[in-house]
């Protein structure tokens, strides 16, 4: 019984010396579990997010940027068609005094050739007469041609205008 007693004993001696050793370790573990805990924090740098959410983000966006853009795109177009009409009017503008300082020297020169004509010939009185009725029938004309080229550039403004205003309804 001794040797049975000794053997419980010693037995239970290992065991208590594996528990103290256990113990020991588990103790080391558990001071180091605050460090530990740090360390394995997972730290998310980057969200995943599903394809759905995404998507729905996306859609919401555009929902929202669409009108916007829209407008834009109609004010632009409105400044440039305005800036094409203006060009047209300016070159309009440029053919009509084109036109008006072609018309102006033409007739000058054929009246000074005229006048300088009548004077080399001697021409009498009755000339002189002719050629003054003449210089007030050119002056005449040119002044009515001006009014028509006046009139014409009003009207193709009054028609820009009106297409203007129909564009705009």
């Amino acid at each position: 019984m001794a040797s049975s007693l000794a053997s419980s004993v010693s037995s239970l001696q290992s065991s208590l010396q594996l528990l103290d050793n256990s113990i020991t370790t588990l103790d080391e573990g558990v001071n180091d579990f605050p460090r530990l805990c740090k360390v394995l924090q997972t730290t998310r740098h980057f969200e995943l997010l599903p394809e759905s959410t995404l998507r729905e983000a996306q859609k919401s966006l555009l929902d929202e940027i669409t009108p916007s853009i829209a407008h834009l795109l109609s004010l632009a177009s409105k400044h440039v068609e305005k800036l094409a009409r203006r060009e047209q009017a300016l070159k309009a503008k440029c053919e009509l005094q084109e036109g008006r300082l072609s018309s102006k020297l033409t007739p000058r020169t054929q009246g000074q050739s005229s006048g300088s004509r009548g004077a080399l010939a001697g021409s009498t009185s009755n000339a002189a007469s002719k050629a003054a009725e003449l210089r007030r029938l050119v002056q005449r004309k040119e002044r009515l041609k001006y009014v028509v080229d006046r009139l014409e550039l009003q009207k193709t403004q009054r028609q820009r205008q009106l297409r203007k205003s129909m564009a705009a309804q």
